[in-house]
């Protein structure tokens, strides 16, 4: 007797039920940097309750031969078959990438929606994206993931019919012509990425006129960014123990010792094997990271695994260009201090001794913030020049210039002139100057 598919409602409506399917491959084809399996099993069910599914059964499936029509062997999938008619779930997560004909398969075995792991991350993304810009690099992703799966969207395939010249001619595949209406949106949405990213790089241009240094802070997803954020700039930022809980690029105002003001940036935690399509969808987002004069790391060292979600985040930073290992804009903030155990903390202890941009803190409790705001003021002060002017009493809008785009190391006021010795970069020296007129008072020699 066949089996009916069971109806599910949309994913992440509701409380919808999901199993979650492991495959453990052979060592030599693992991607998953060398992490131990509890961190793998609780990222994949994580990932999953981030779109409100309740996961029911979690099950790894041990892999010494892939098979290409169902990268899972005919024993496990059987036994597989059996849990899922006696829990019925929803819909069934396989935590690796498979191909469409894989998928499809799966699906016709088992008789219910399967989702892989590139799958679960797009639905993540497209109920997080809240800008236009977010939700039009989801939609770009998601396209490209679907033109690449219409082997399995359409049952009728096989079926060719004629159409008006818009269409294509008598005989085209419904495939083909699915695949022209997909191409013809993808090319739209890029082009409306391509205005969204022109206006940001004049918004850029703007912020330089006003210079503020950008301070971006990236890591892997739920490492406490937003939490950082929000505790730093006293915003709101929806922050929550859930993957991707922010998507889209958030800028707000904070001030560092000396007065410094400086723009605060939080961006998309990174992920172990985030798709490609994703990437490269989010790449013009990811960009802004290497426009940033301080890139705040911010690792969770609560968590077992953080040294390989580390090498996560250098990855793809490198991929963008940037030498991790040789960039002094790159600070590390070992986060969530509060939580992590004895031996990380004795480690972490050793490398913050040794290195000067590392620092311990807790965005949660606030502990080592200080700390933090004072090696991103150092690295934005080691370009910095010392300068004094004097200036005449009556010309405020000089002095409120040097106020608003420097700091002040000190000021002494006479009856006609102020003189205030300044630290700037050169770059807002030469503006100064260019504009108000002013020259920088000598330095006093000191007598032998």
């Amino acid at each position: 007797m066949t089996k009916k598919r069971r109806s599910s409602s949309p994913v992440g409506k509701g409380r919808d039920t999901a199993f979650v399917i492991h495959p453990l491959l052979p060592a030599a084809m693992r991607q998953d940097g060398g992490r131990d399996l509890d961190s793998i099993l609780g990222e994949a069910t994580g990932l999953a309750r981030a779109i409100n599914l309740d996961v029911t059964m979690v099950k790894v499936a041990k892999v010494a031969k892939v098979s290409p029509g169902y990268l899972i062997s005919e024993g496990h999938r059987e036994a597989i078959g059996e849990e899922i008619e006696s829990l019925k779930p929803n819909i069934v997560i396989v935590n690796h990438t498979l191909s469409p004909v894989q998928q499809r398969n799966l699906e016709n075995e088992w008789k219910v929606k399967v989702l892989d792991r590139t799958g679960l991350i797009l639905e993540i993304f497209g109920a997080r994206a809240q800008t236009k810009e977010g939700k039009l690099q989801v939609q770009l992703a998601a396209l490209e993931y679907q033109r690449s799966r219409l082997v399995r969207q359409w049952t009728h395939l096989e079926r060719q019919r004629g159409g008006g010249g818009f269409l294509g001619g008598p005989g085209e595949l419904q495939k083909e012509l699915d695949r022209r209406r997909i191409d013809d949106f993808i090319l739209g949405i890029k082009k409306d990425l391509e205005e969204v990213r022109r206006m940001r790089s004049i918004s850029r241009k703007s912020r330089e006129r006003i210079p503020l240094p950008v301070v971006a802070l990236v890591g892997y997803t739920n490492a406490g960014k937003s939490t950082l954020f929000n505790r730093l700039t006293n915003s709101n930022v929806f922050a929550e123990d859930v993957p991707f809980a922010t998507l889209d690029p958030t800028l707000r105002k904070v001030m560092l010792p000396g007065k410094q003001g400086a723009i605060l940036s939080d961006t998309v935690g990174f992920i172990s094997n985030l798709p490609t399509n994703l990437v490269v969808s989010f790449r013009a987002t990811l960009e802004q990271i290497t426009y940033a004069d301080v890139i705040v790391h911010v690792i969770d060292v609560s968590q077992d695994d953080h040294a390989e979600q580390k090498d996560d985040v250098v990855k793809i930073l490198t991929d963008l260009g940037i030498e991790y290992g040789n960039d002094p804009r790159i600070i590390e903030a070992y986060n969530k201090i509060d939580r992590a155990n004895a031996d990380t903390k004795e480690d972490l202890n050793r490398q913050v001794k040794f290195h000067d941009n590392t620092v311990m803190i807790s965005a949660l409790t606030g502990k080592g913030l200080d700390k933090l705001l004072g090696k991103v003021a150092g690295v934005l002060g080691s370009d910095r020049i010392e300068a004094t002017y004097k200036i005449a009493q009556i010309d405020g809008s000089a002095i409120s210039w040097l106020y608003s785009h420097g700091e002040v190391a000190s000021r002494k006021d006479g009856e006609q002139y102020a003189v205030l010795k300044m630290m700037m970069d050169e770059s807002e020296i030469n503006k100064f100057e260019s504009h108000f007129g002013y020259k920088p008072q000598p330095k006093r020699k000191k007598k032998k």
